[in-house]
């Protein structure tokens, strides 16, 4: 099995006592001709948006593979600044934003793209190299990252590949853990695999984003993209009791694996 790799950093900052911020036409019966075109695989795809395939986004930095099957972009994966405390252990990642000013915030998405002229169908993984640890080795002892309200959508609709519907819990560092799959002929073209959803979207999927808020109450802005922070509860990460947490910032790297299918 051919296997693309995509090894997305991921950081969290955990701060104690500080608030995170095909066209037809009818023609006559005299004449009949036959038509041929050949499409040929650019190698680069726009950036579509999750909730709304029909439109482009600008996510910014741009993560991707190469090839006829390959990942168009992952999302980056980051907790921010949180406030911790001995019963506050559990935290949602950010939310999605995007430089176009008309889209608003989305949950965690892969864009993946299959132009292969062999639709043999393709697997998706995903796996946890090392646990969260600081640049002096503290560890995050026991963190679980979880990943849920999987799902899948593009313009067509058809030939839809199959998520997981089960909360996926990486409880053990180095192991990958299935994600979604596209039997033969399924998975085709540009398909966006998603971990929650906004309260706008049309596709009767739960709305898993809220507004971040300071101590005041008012909303928390993204610097980068000018909009207001939004945090997913659809991607989480969860910290035992027992786990001794430090106010410094923490890192992993989570490698996603798409498989292709003989």
């Amino acid at each position: 099995m051919k296997k693309k790799v995509m090894i997305v950093p991921l950081a969290m900052l955990l701060s104690l006592g500080v608030t995170a911020t095909s066209v037809s036409a009818d023609g006559g019966t005299d004449a009949v001709t036959d038509g041929r075109v050949t499409v040929e695989d650019s190698g680069k795809t726009g950036i579509v948006d999750p909730e709304n395939p029909d439109k482009l986004v600008d996510p910014g930095e741009l993560r991707a593979t190469e090839g006829s099957l390959r990942f168009d972009y992952v999302s980056a994966l980051d907790f921010g600044k949180v406030k911790i405390g001995p019963k506050n252990r559990e935290f949602d990642s950010l939310a999605q934003n995007f430089m176009n000013k008309e889209t608003d915030a989305r949950g965690f998405f892969l864009q993946i793209s299959d132009f292969r002229e062999k639709k043999s169908g393709w697997t998706l993984q995903v796996k946890q190299e090392e646990q969260f640890k600081t640049p002096e080795y503290d560890e995050l002892t026991g963190g679980v990252l979880s990943f849920d309200n999987g799902w899948a959508n593009n313009q067509s609709k058809k030939g839809t590949p199959t998520v997981t519907r089960n909360t996926i819990k990486i409880n053990n560092i180095g192991e990958s853990y299935d994600v979604a799959s596209a039997a033969t002929g399924e998975g085709t073209g540009i398909w966006s695999i998603a971990f929650g959803a906004s309260d706008k979207n049309s596709n009767n999927q739960k709305a898993t984003l809220k507004a971040e808020k300071d101590d005041k109450g008012k909303p928390l802005m993204d610097a980068t993209y000018n909009k207001p922070v939004y945090r997913n509860s659809a991607v989480s990460l969860s910290i035992p009791e027992s786990t001794n947490v430090l106010p410094k910032e923490y890192q992993t790297k989570i490698t996603w694996i798409l498989g292709e299918l003989p």
